[in-house]
């Protein structure tokens, strides 16, 4: 008597990416409704966590014991949506995948829709708008984050030249062959993964629009912080110059165009308040008290430059609590001595020489700013 045919599983036509982090509560309600919404199509999830906290990780693949259709990828030292969602779309072998939140917000009954629309030939992307005709955002309960997202979008239009009521939406389906043929190409920064692929593509694509009624989170917290703003501007300039400056240097270049007026404030504090000095002629003082109070000028500029690339140029790997803050100022300021003296002792020989004092603080900032970038990417941001 002849074995039975074993049962082949139908190939996976559909992945969906779920970027997550603190979602523990939201994940097996989310699996029940993807299942009750994509019944007879083959689909599997891949959830993509930045190493939660609240032990997401750990629910998906207790999630995935149970369903072989979940699988998780855990990213330790790295955050981000963009770069999550490019993860997770690189991950799966089905040849549509689709990218969507896991709190509820986006409603998983328009996946059918956008596969049928896909499978059809006549569209390369399908999206779900916040703000095309028959779009609502009521449930969202959030008119501040409606009006913020409208001006985001209006932005966004204007600078990348894309036309879409919501180029910023976070929920859509596409080819995996179009993703994986520009996935080098992304920059994967900041947290709108489809305005990334929309400005990188070389090909204008053919999309399909669907309204979508945005609902408010249902448990855990927001992935977007208080960076949000300034990760959507750094996606734009990506975007825009980035092929031209480097991202995380302008990034790191910006902070240090601020520690400049900080250093600044500082000497002029030093030397005006503390010091009893006066400008005089183009000059505060003479040489050493200059250079003492220059000196400390520049910690205080370096020890703010330090705080606020950890929390925005460096935010995907920002160092948290007071004991790795306090090994990373320590590696910061160690990594930038040589810069440190660098722009101390040109000052004050550029000084010593007759110039303006102003120029050879300016000098000497320019000149300790690249050796500062180099050593502090590598060694207190990033891995040995």
């Amino acid at each position: 008597m002849n074995a039975p045919a074993a049962i082949v599983p139908a190939p996976i036509e559909l992945g969906i990416v779920l970027p997550t982090y603190n979602e523990r509560g939201n994940l097996r309600s989310m699996i029940e409704r993807l299942d009750a919404a994509l019944a007879g199509i083959a689909w599997e999830v891949i959830v993509v966590d930045d190493n939660s906290p609240d032990g997401t990780a750990d629910e998906a693949r207790a999630v995935a014991r149970e369903d072989r259709r979940v699988r998780v990828l855990q990213r330790i030292g790295r955050r981000g949506l963009s770069s999550a969602a490019i993860e997770g779309m690189c991950a799966t072998s089905a040849p549509m995948v689709a990218v969507m939140d896991a709190d509820h917000q986006h409603d998983p009954a328009l996946l059918p829709g956008m596969l049928a629309a896909l499978r059809s030939g006549h569209y390369d992307l399908a999206y779900a708008s916040r703000f095309a005709e028959g779009a609502s955002t009521e449930e969202w309960g959030r008119p501040d984050r409606v009006k913020a997202s409208g001006l985001a979008n209006r932005l966004a239009r204007k600078v990348t030249g894309v036309t879409l009521s919501d180029p910023m939406s976070g929920y859509f389906m596409l080819p995996t062959e179009i993703l994986r043929k520009d996935a080098s190409r992304l920059s994967g920064v900041g947290f709108k993964i489809l305005l990334d692929i929309l400005a990188t593509v070389d090909e204008p694509l053919r999309i399909k629009e669907f309204p979508m009624n945005f609902a408010a989170r249902a448990e855990g917290e927001s992935k977007l912080d208080r960076t949000v703003v300034f990760e959507f501007l750094v996606g734009l300039y990506d975007k825009w110059l980035g092929r031209y400056i480097p991202t995380r240097f302008a990034l790191f270049g910006t902070v240090g165009a601020m520690g400049v007026g900080v250093q600044f404030g500082a000497l002029w504090l030093l030397l005006h308040v503390v010091f009893g000095e006066r400008f005089v002629y183009g000059h505060w003082s003479d040489n050493t008290t200059f250079n003492i109070a220059n000196t400390l000028a520049a910690v205080t500029a370096m020890s703010f430059n330090f705080v606020v690339n950890n929390e925005l140029t460096y935010s995907d790997k920002r160092l948290r609590g007071f004991a790795p803050l306090l090994r990373g100022w320590a590696k910061f300021a160690l990594t930038c001595s040589l810069g440190l003296l660098t722009n101390v002792g040109s000052a004050a020989a550029l000084k010593a020489m007759g110039f303006h004092d102003v120029a050879a603080v300016l000098i000497g900032i320019v000149l300790g700013s690249v050796w500062n970038f180099a050593l502090s990417s590598k060694f207190v941001w990033g891995r040995y």
